[in-house]
């Protein structure tokens, strides 16, 4: 892993994530924009760029490996959810709430694919598409239940529904089967797919645009949560994981994704069921910030 290729990366995508900010800031982009294109990425060019990771050859190395992800990533949040439910006791509920979620829950979709893509290529999307099942399943059940204390009736229907959920099965047909996409069809569906990355650096953008710069660095919680998020968990699931004998390239994929900063979709979340939208939006938006230093320092680790 070449840690200047892997810094100059970073830079890339903090750079678009500026352009983002800038667009935003001039209303270029609007707020409804902003949620368009947010729903864009979800439903469309993040599940294309999933199903075109997918079109590799089967190997018994790959297909071991993909488990072992999916295996680590449950172990991840079920730990995470433990660790929560005891860092943040002596702080409000509301303000529990929201540090709770972004314990559990990183920027692994957004922020951690392109990541992934730039560190491994697609084989690292391949592997984060695996990462990212038990987050959606979660935070469709345990992050309803963080703010509300019970979970949503339609959770099941919800998760078998979910864009990033059918397009890792449909991946995983092709993959396990060897289905090869017609190329023009494959092309396009690749092609379309990339745009995730930039697409969601310019989103991330947007999202800081949105909060008070003046308010934003008010509080303790904010950097408690910030150094838990990116550096804490980070840490102790790298000293966890290097207790088995994993390949490098599932350690390497689950520690980064964990380094992420605070999941985009805490502020929704936060917000749909009456916590602490604004506590949300400006952790969002410091651990955005400060995983600009963070994660090369946690590449480097690696």
């Amino acid at each position: 892993m070449d840690i200047t290729v892997i810094v100059n990366q970073v830079v890339v995508l903090f750079l678009i994530i500026l352009v983002g900010l800038y667009a935003r800031k001039r209303d270029i982009v609007t707020a409804d924009m902003t949620g368009k294109l947010s729903t864009l990425l979800l439903q469309v060019t993040q599940p294309l760029l999933i199903i075109s990771s997918f079109q590799f050859e089967l190997s018994s190395d790959r297909l071991r490996n993909a488990l072992l992800v999916l295996a680590s990533s449950v172990f991840i949040h079920l730990f995470s959810m433990f660790l929560g439910k005891f860092l943040y006791i002596r702080y409000p509920k509301r303000t529990q709430n929201v540090l709770k979620y972004i314990t559990v829950f990183s920027n692994c979709g957004f922020m951690g694919f392109p990541v992934l893509q730039s560190v491994f290529g697609s084989i690292g999307v391949f592997y984060g598409a695996l990462y990212v099942i038990p987050f959606n399943v979660l935070a469709l059940s345990y992050g309803t239940m963080v703010f509300t204390g019970s979970s949503d009736k339609d959770t099941l229907k919800k998760i078998l529904t979910h864009p990033i959920i059918i397009s890792v099965a449909v991946g995983m047909v092709l993959f396990l089967f060897q289905i090869q996409l017609p190329k023009p069809i494959f092309e396009a569906v690749s092609m379309v797919g990339s745009m995730t990355s930039p697409l969601s650096m310019l989103i991330v953008g947007c999202l800081l645009a949105n909060v008070p710069f003046r308010q934003l660095f008010k509080g303790k919680e904010i950097y408690v949560g910030s150094a838990v998020r990116l550096i804490i968990l980070p840490l102790l699931v790298y000293g966890i994981l290097r207790l088995f004998p994993l390949p490098q390239v599932v350690l390497q994929v689950c520690v980064i994704l964990t380094a992420m900063p605070a999941a985009a979709n805490t502020a929704i979340f936060a917000e749909k069921f009456e916590g602490d939208a604004m506590l949300a939006s400006r952790l969002i938006s410091i651990s955005t910030i400060l995983s600009i230093i963070t994660i090369p320092l946690i590449l480097m680790l690696l």
